[in-house]
């Protein structure tokens, strides 16, 4: 008999995207008529920038010619790509990395799913709540959960840590011992940020209590105040307890052509059951050759070029037009009444529903009303009831039609 993964059954039914795609799917074929303006899901509409498809092209060319061929390359990311993010992501901010730290790969959400591969099934395992769904899903997946608590909402076996407008969005210090806590800031889906001290505070929990924190950086690129760090290896300490996940997708448009990378410090030590020692980065490194090819050499000399200084204006160019379509979004919205947060350093927009709705309900209201649509907090964990989630990744005009459509309906 094959036996299957049990785990996989626990995992609730419809994933929160495919929901909301499967909705929008079945209003749009009973209503061709409507001019959907979709403001949910957190993929980017401009183009890749030219200095990066000019490296494209020229690699391409390479490829095809005997000298320049390339067939399997390093797994763990070619030298001159590597290189290129230690100096301009880590040494311009006072962090100094090796160079067999980095693991290049095909997407930051590969990476938050696959580093479960090499911590036991019984690490204790926090989230923040509401949560980017991939982190809590492949712990549910790999057996580090016990059954959905449907009346909660919650996972029994995982510790949820609240995030809303009562804790100002700053998640609580664990009271108990976790092992592995989930941090994503800029955060998604709530567009908020954690400052120096804050996260300082973390640093000091996970030494203290030998966790290792999982820190998403995503969106940092669209950092703008001061306090507030790119790289979680800013804080001192951080090396010791920390795996910080990053990505060329929503920076540079990347999310079809697919390029990310995982910093691991060789620093970081996990322990066996008899409390010996372990590079996490070796395991990581293991992993990573016996599972991964590596990301295509086109793809990494685009990733490359994003560091040119033609290619960092081009980037800049882009992230500000999205950084201005989030303050359309913000400012159009509490034009209406609306309570917002986010939308200063990250590309998303946090609202509380209007008052007797739920984040689904306001979703279908949206859709069918106004033909917008956007992301119900509730799918990303209970503490998201009651707020929805938009994108700035949108067109202009379309951002700018529908703010005009919800000032329409609310002033």
């Amino acid at each position: 008999m094959s036996y299957i993964n049990e785990n996989f059954l626990k995992l609730q039914e419809n994933y929160l995207f495919s929901t909301v795609a499967k909705k929008v799917a079945k209003y749009s074929k009973e209503n061709p008529e409507k001019d959907i303006i979709k403001l949910g899901i957190g993929d980017v509409t401009r183009p890749i920038v030219p200095a990066c498809i000019e490296a494209m092209n020229k690699a391409i060319i390479e490829i095809g010619t005997q000298e320049g061929f390339k067939g399997y390359g390093p797994e763990q990311g070619y030298e001159f790509l590597r290189e290129a993010i230690i100096k301009n992501d880590y040494n311009t901010r006072g962090v100094e990395l090796d160079l067999d730290e980095i693991f290049v790969s095909d997407g930051a959400k590969c990476d938050c799913g696959n580093i479960v591969d090499i911590f036991a099934q019984e690490n204790k395992v926090a989230i923040t709540d509401p949560v980017y769904p991939v982190y809590l899903d492949t712990n549910v997946m790999s057996g580090r959960t016990a059954d959905f608590d449907g009346k909660k909402g919650m996972y029994n076996g995982i510790t949820y840590i609240k995030m809303n407008a009562e804790n100002n969005f700053v998640p609580e210090i664990p009271k108990e011992r976790i092992d592995l806590i989930y941090l994503c800031f800029p955060n998604n889906p709530t567009g908020t940020v954690l400052s120096k001290k804050e996260l300082e505070k973390w640093i000091t929990y996970a030494k203290q209590n030998d966790s290792i924190i999982l820190y998403d950086a995503a969106y940092e690129a669209y950092i703008t105040e001061e306090d507030v760090p790119h790289s979680i290896y800013e804080i001192e300490g951080a090396k010791d307890v920390a795996i910080e996940f990053k990505s060329f997708s929503k920076t540079a448009g990347f999310t079809g052509v697919r390029c990310a990378y995982v910093v691991i410090p060789k620093a970081l030590k996990g322990k066996t059951r008899e409390g010996k020692e372990v590079s996490i980065n070796a395991l990581w490194n293991r992993r990573v050759c016996t599972k991964f090819n590596g990301v295509s050499y086109i793809t990494q000399r685009a990733a490359e070029a994003t560091f040119s200084e033609e290619g960092k204006k081009q980037i800049r160019e882009n992230i500000k037009y999205y950084m201005e379509n989030a303050k359309i979004i913000k400012e159009g919205l509490e034009k209406a009444g609306f309570t917002v947060y986010g939308g200063v350093n990250s590309p998303y927009i946090w609202l509380k529903v209007p008052e007797g709705k739920t984040s689904w309900e306001f979703f279908d209201f949206l859709l069918e009303e106004l033909n917008i649509v956007g992301t119900p907090g509730s799918g990303f964990g209970p503490s998201g009831e009651g707020y929805f989630r938009l994108t700035a990744f949108g067109t202009r005009e379309k951002t700018i039609e529908a703010i005009e459509r919800i000032n329409k309906k609310y002033n």
